[in-house]
């Protein structure tokens, strides 16, 4: 194989900021390369170097592309020689169709007038290429996010891609839809497609890459090549951080207390389709110095059970009781809940976690404005000192709490998410996703906060997708199928078959 891509001591620098320190990335013609590192250790970076997001004179270095020296000045000059990127956050637009989104701005068309016909048979062609059978004009906004991810793989195909750049492909994916995009993947290979992955899950890496390459604070660390010697996490890890992990999840002795938060028989109807029931009869408790865990498959109603708790953020017809401390409270709105000592961390930070073009300092005082206020005005003093404080005691990465959030790597934002409610004084903090997109060494950071929270006798309820997440966490662990609560499970019982046995026979 020879090199189909050379980037060669590519350096970029923000003001106040080396982002890459001659970073060099070698990927062969016809495989599947991996780039890991914690968040913002650079990989996006790079990766828009490569594409033309940041312009050829904006960097030092080189970047050689089939053989020659490629000067991008822009991403179409990229895509025109077959380098398309996929982002985490799908350039998709809901309200058009397949078709439609498959070719925007590549029309279909002579003298301005678009041939339909041709642009339904293509779309067709490229939507089996990449196992979908959904017809070209089906609205985007009515297939899921796995199929979504593959609308996207078409619409590159449809672009006679070279070189796929995958930004985090799979986090937001069940583990049927990952699976089915390695596949396709494996496949592309085959035919002659040149892939680039970025993930944070270090499975589906050794699974799938021919070669990983691990970027540590803006510079290159190794290289690792899966023909040449096992690449297994652990050592993929102590590059990523720089030390060993012996362990995944920080040790806690785990001291429960007294009945914190009591669900009973909720019940939730869909806000929409009013005739359907998504949450059914759940009943949960949480105590004190306790984390309890929610598993279940991607559409199972974890998120439903939480935002309905949570201010009745989602559905319709909702009925049963919230108690905290063994007293009926009123969690009719985000508000009155707050006020009842919940606080919910949602899966979906950028949308509905944060006000991205705030900075630090405004994120983090937002769920308590009353703490930093005197007589309705906000003091702007006190709120640099709570933010600044959050910065230190949970290491937000950052020069400073007059940074713009949107600005942050995807690890430090869910810190300033947690900040806020941490912020808050909750009693009982739901956690939804709290570990997406995010790198193990940011992981091990964020278990360190949660274990400091039960350990100040603060109760958590965590929902997570990964079930090693959940069994290395928590204290007890509900079941959630088809919007009921199917089983219980203590630590001690809890494992991955016994969990998915439930899923199995409910």
């Amino acid at each position: 194989m020879k090199p189909l891509l050379e980037m060669r001591s590519i350096t970029k620098t923000f003001p106040g900021v080396k982002a890459l320190n001659a970073v060099n990335l070698t990927v062969m013609e016809g495989e599947i390369h991996a780039l890991v590192g914690e968040n913002g250790a650079g990989k996006s970076t790079l990766m828009k170097v490569l594409s033309g997001v940041y312009p050829a004179g904006s960097y030092e270095g080189e970047i050689h592309y089939d053989g020659k020296l490629a000067e991008f000045s822009g991403i179409n000059q990229s895509e025109a020689e077959g380098i398309i990127i996929i982002h985490q956050e799908l350039a998709l637009v809901p309200l058009l169709s397949i078709a439609e989104n498959l070719f925007i701005g590549n029309e279909c068309a002579s003298y301005g007038i678009v041939n339909w016909h041709e642009t339904f048979q293509r779309t067709e062609a490229l939507l089996r290429k990449v196992g979908l059978s959904e017809a070209p004009g089906t609205l985007v906004d009515r297939i899921g996010v796995g199929k979504q991810q593959l609308v996207e793989i078409a619409k590159a195909l449809s672009k006679d891609v070279r070189l796929l750049i995958l930004d985090e492909p799979t986090s937001a994916l069940s583990e049927k839809d990952s699976q089915k995009l390695l596949d396709l993947l494996l496949e592309l290979k085959a035919q002659g497609v040149t892939s680039i992955i970025i993930s944070h899950k270090l499975n589906e890496v050794r699974s799938i890459a021919d070669r990983v390459t691990v970027i540590r604070d803006g510079a290159t660390i190794s290289t690792l090549d899966a023909k040449g010697e096992e690449i297994t996490e652990d050592r993929i890890i102590r590059d990523m951080v720089g030390r060993d992990m012996a362990q995944r999840f920080p040790e806690r002795v785990s001291r429960t207390g007294q009945v914190l938060m009591e669900v009973r028989n909720w019940n939730v109807w869909h806000p929409e389709h009013t005739d359907r029931q998504v949450i059914r009869d759940a009943c949960l408790t949480v105590r004190a110095g306790e984390v309890v865990g929610i598993a279940g498959l991607m559409g199972s109603g974890r998120t439903e059970l939480a935002m309905s708790i949570f201010g009745k953020s989602y559905g319709r017809r909702i009925s049963g009781e919230v108690l905290i401390d063994g007293a009926a409270v009123d969690v009719s709105t985000v508000d009155r809940a707050i006020s009842s000592g919940l606080a919910y961390v949602t899966e979906d930070r950028k949308h509905l976690g944060l006000v991205l073009d705030e900075t630090i300092q405004r994120n983090i005082t937002l769920a308590n404005l009353p703490k930093v206020s005197s007589y309705g005005v906000i003091s702007e003093a006190e709120e640099v000192r709570v933010a600044e404080g959050y910065r230190q005691a949970i290491n937000i990465r950052t020069p400073g709490v007059f940074q713009r959030v949107v600005n942050l790597s995807g690890g430090n934002q869910q810190k300033v998410v947690l900040s806020k409610w941490l912020f808050a004084d909750p009693k009982v903090l739901i956690l939804d996703e709290p570990t997406r997109g995010i790198d193990v060494g940011a992981k091990y950071e964020i278990y360190g906060i949660i274990n400091k929270l039960v350990d100040d006798g603060k109760g958590v309820l965590m929902i997570s997708s990964e079930l090693p997440e959940l069994l290395g966490m928590c204290d007890r662990i509900y079941v959630m199928n088809e919007g009921a609560l199917v089983g219980e499970l203590t630590a001690a019982e809890a494992s991955q078959e016994r969990i998915m046995s439930f899923i199995v026979r409910s």
